[in-house]
């Protein structure tokens, strides 16, 4: 009795003695070093949905620009919605800036975040780009702009 009572102890101990790995997911990449086609992609297409706020006219993507679940996801009448709100808040969009590029550890994607400037500038927006390892669109999102990225 004793020993299994010493050996249950043991064995808390050493689990409650366990170390846990602490890799971080998303590693911060320089711009420069970052493959140029996937850099215009993301800087294109982000581009592209925002400028439709301003004109009303959206050209959908293909395949060999966005995965397919974007390409799904991304309708004209989404884009209508979510214009009529910016341009009521933000005013009309003027251009992006790339703030920073990070890559993800698991899938080996690259996110893009840029910085929206807008007509009015009480508030800075983000556009988070996420180009997949086979250089397409695989994520959009919008959001206001913090220093720290949290996914």
């Amino acid at each position: 009795m004793r020993t299994l009572l010493i050996g249950c102890l043991i064995c808390l101990s050493l689990l409650a003695c366990k170390v846990k790995k602490n890799v971080a997911k998303f590693v911060r990449v320089d711009p420069t070093e970052v493959n140029t086609a996937s850099k215009n992609r993301a800087y294109e297409l982000g581009k592209r949905i925002l400028v439709s706020c301003n004109t009303s006219r959206f050209k959908p993507f293909n395949t060999s620009e966005a995965t397919a679940e974007i390409i799904k996801n991304i309708t004209p009448e989404k884009i209508t919605k979510t214009c009529q709100k910016f341009l009521i808040k933000y005013g009309r969009f003027q251009d992006l800036k790339l703030a920073q590029v990070l890559q993800n550890r698991s899938n080996n994607s690259l996110i893009f975040r840029y910085k929206a400037d807008y007509q009015w500038k009480h508030t800075v927006r983000e556009l988070r780009v996420t180009v997949n390892s086979d250089g397409k669109v695989s994520a959009i999102k919008s959001a206001n702009w913090t220093e720290d990225y949290t996914p």
